[in-house]
């Protein structure tokens, strides 16, 4: 694991993430996060930071709405009947998914549920979020031909079996 971070390569990171008022949102903890580059499995802004950077390289990553999680759209909220979650009764902040008329799976989360309706957004939950970023750079290597077909890492040494 010794090559710049480029597409097409597993990047092996610890992160930091905070908001724009210095709150913790996420962290790596012990377990450095594996993924793809070049494949959508991070935010944008911070792909694009990472590109070509060495193995070793410690950075502070400021990412805006647009690269991040995108922009609050205030429209994007709905109402659901209940019962259209069938046994299982949501819970605010819970994830679901849905499929727009041309076939797209769309995440959706809970805001609330108010008697018989349950609120949605298809915002993420940071969406229109300023992210901070803190990074260190751990490990590179060629993805593996399983991992290109598959879109993912399948772990820091190439082996994970779905």
């Amino acid at each position: 694991m010794s090559a710049n971070v480029a597409a097409n390569h597993v990047v092996l990171f610890h992160y930091v993430l905070r908001n724009g008022e210095g709150q913790l949102l996420d962290e790596s903890g012990e377990s450095p996060m594996a993924y793809l580059h070049g494949h959508d499995n991070i935010v944008p802004g911070l792909e694009r930071a990472l590109t070509g950077k060495p193995v070793g390289a410690k950075l502070d990553v400021r990412v805006e709405p647009a690269d991040g999680y995108g922009e609050k759209d205030d429209d994007a909220e709905d109402t659901l009947p209940l019962e259209e979650f069938g046994d299982h009764p949501p819970r605010i902040g819970e994830q679901f998914a849905t499929r727009d008329d041309d076939g797209h799976v769309l995440p959706l989360w809970v805001t609330a549920v108010v008697g018989n309706e349950v609120h949605i957004t298809f915002n993420h939950p940071l969406a229109g979020e300023t992210l901070h970023f803190q990074v260190e750079i751990l490990g590179v290597r060629k993805a593996t031909a399983e991992e290109l077909q598959h879109g993912h890492p399948h772990g820091p040494d190439g082996h994970h079996h779905h």
